[in-house]
């Protein structure tokens, strides 16, 4: 049986992944609050490792949708660190 590891920084995963694929489109934070129907600073503080910040599977699934990506490419882990 294969052994099962877990990602123990899985919202720091996703943060990174958001900000990768919203810069890659181009798109910055206070464009993707709006389009995701959420506050700029939240989508900050999504983004931010500094804060200790929670989601929502639909807030997830929201800004996955606007990004063009889908939730599970959000929860790989990257071996390019984005900045």
């Amino acid at each position: 049986m294969n052994t099962i590891v877990f990602d123990h920084d899985i919202y720091n995963t996703i943060r990174k992944n958001i900000k990768k694929y919203r810069k890659e489109r181009k798109m910055t934070s206070a464009q993707l609050a709006e389009l995701v129907d959420l506050s700029h600073e939240f989508i900050r503080q999504i983004e931010s490792e500094k804060v200790a910040n929670s989601f929502s599977v639909d807030t997830l699934y929201r800004i996955a949708v606007v990004l063009d990506v889908s939730v599970d490419v959000l929860m790989e882990i990257q071996n390019d660190t984005p900045k």
